[in-house]
């Protein structure tokens, strides 16, 4: 074990004072046998001159000795007080310079201590990242309250929402801020209750409806004591709107449904009550079941269309195939259709075009798009078709001539039963699936399909889809 630097220290001062002394008692001894022999009056002057040189020339040699070792070991002191104060001031990375003069136990503590200091600010700096990256990244607004009520933390999912900027609200009291009502009222209950509280609600931003699931709750420390609270805001917009969606989905199936079923119902009733004995009533009537059967069993192919289409294990039956060819089989299938309305047709496109896709698949999407077009159109007026390629896509674009879409109705275009005119949709004899269909078929090709339009001029849908797929093999799994 080392000396400390008090036992150092002590240790020179005795030795510095034991040669002062061993020196003085022989000057002292020769001076008494000097005056015992009765020396002359001048060498005794002499020998006391001498004295007194030899006893300053040893007390500065002893000063600048003591000098030296105290300033050596007061120096080691002032470095250690120095390095505590950087250590204070929070400079972990100051070490005591160790030397043979400092290389003692209080260097090394020291050295120790900022050591461990600076390994806890690592960690500190570390758990502090962890929770702002978890914060920032729960998806969720949060909030968090200081027990005065001051605003401590606000994540950037809530300043999205709620469109406040962290630089001017925290540090503030919650009551100043000026929040919604209803966040208001949640921020005070918890702090009242002390107590989980959870709340929906839903508030109107800019042009959109935001719905809320907020959930608060306290703050216990390790110890038990009370820190403030916590508020989470639960953004369920989206699940809200799906919840709508399925909402209508069951309200137009089951009238859907109920439309052919009353018609065929009533219609089969009149027949029984009487009417089947004229022939002529009879055969109208089973015409119009026919037509009403019909109608019903579209419907119902269009469904489990598209209930298989959305299944995880539906496959496309992939291999590359000319544009023009299904496109031609596209408009065969609705030649018919097209004529009884005498609508013109228009075809543009490059003939050398091909893409990897299901041909099936293709035709379908385009056979779709066609009689929606038909459907919608005026008589006498002309549906275009157009493909080709862009620099990195294919495209094959349809444009109808007939009473467009509003831009408000835009968004909701490719919803299940959503029609742009219901009368006129209905009479054709359309499901409203249609559209449907077609959005999760493109999107099972990895491609993507815009619309154009404008009221009383026309729509353009258009398909773009990769030439490629990333998968080579011939069958495809979506």
């Amino acid at each position: 074990m080392r000396q400390t630097i008090y036992s150092k220290l002590v240790v020179a001062v005795m030795t510095v004072l034991f040669v002062m002394m061993t020196l003085a008692a022989i000057v002292f001894s020769q001076f008494f046998y000097l005056f015992e022999q009765q020396v002359d009056a001048t060498i005794q002057q002499k020998y006391w001159s001498f004295i007194v040189i030899v006893i300053t020339l040893l007390f500065f040699a002893t000063g600048l000795i003591l000098v030296r070792v105290i300033y050596a070991y007061t120096k080691s002191v002032e470095t250690v007080t120095l390095t505590a104060e950087q250590l204070t001031s929070g400079n972990y990375l100051a070490r005591v310079p160790m030397t043979d003069v400092t290389d003692d136990r209080l260097s090394i503590a020291m050295n120790q201590i900022a050591s461990n200091l600076q390994e806890l600010k690592i960690l500190r700096e570390m758990d502090q990242e962890r929770t702002k990256t978890l914060v920032e990244s729960i998806g969720s607004g949060l909030l968090m309250f200081g027990r005065e009520g001051n605003l401590n933390m606000v994540n950037g999912v809530f300043e999205k929402q709620f469109g406040y900027k962290r630089r001017d609200i925290i540090g503030k009291q919650f009551y100043s801020i000026e929040f919604p009502e209803e966040v208001e009222e949640v921020i005070e209950e918890v702090f009242l209750t002390e107590a989980i509280y959870e709340k929906q609600m839903t508030l109107r931003r800019e042009e959109e409806r935001l719905h809320l699931s907020v959930y608060g709750a306290p703050v216990i420390g390790m110890h038990g004591n009370w820190l403030g609270i916590i508020i989470v805001f639960h953004n369920i917009t989206e699940l809200v709107r799906l919840e709508e969606i399925r909402k209508d989905f069951v309200a137009n199936v089951s009238h859907e449904l109920r439309t052919p079923v009353t018609s065929i119902k009533g219609f089969t009733e009149t027949i029984l009550d009487g009417a089947i004995d004229n022939q002529e009533v009879t055969i109208q009537f089973l015409e119009i079941i026919q037509k009403e059967s019909d109608r019903l069993q579209l419907l119902i192919d269009d469904l489990l269309e598209l209930s298989r289409i959305e299944r995880a294990e539906f496959q496309l039956q992939m291999k590359y195939v000319k544009v023009s060819e299904v496109v031609q089989d596209a408009i065969a299938i609705t030649e018919n259709q097209r004529l009884e309305k005498q609508i013109d047709l228009r075809i543009e496109g490059n003939e050398a075009v091909v893409v990897e896709a299901d041909d099936r698949r293709l035709i379908q999407i385009f056979v779709n798009l066609l009689t929606n077009a038909i459907s919608y159109s005026k008589p006498n007026t002309c549906i275009h078709v157009t493909y080709g390629t862009t620099e990195e896509e294919v495209f094959v674009a349809i444009r109808d001539e007939g009473i467009g879409i509003a831009p408000e109705e835009k968004n909701r275009l490719f919803e299940r039963f959503y029609r742009v005119d219901k009368a006129r949709a209905r009479d054709s004899g359309g499901t409203g699936l249609g559209l449907a269909i077609v959005k999760h078929l493109v999107e099972a090709h990895k491609g993507r399909i815009e619309v154009e339009s404008e009221v009383d001029e026309g729509t353009t849908f258009t398909i773009y889809l990769p030439p490629r797929q990333s998968n080579r093999s011939g069958t495809k799994t979506v």
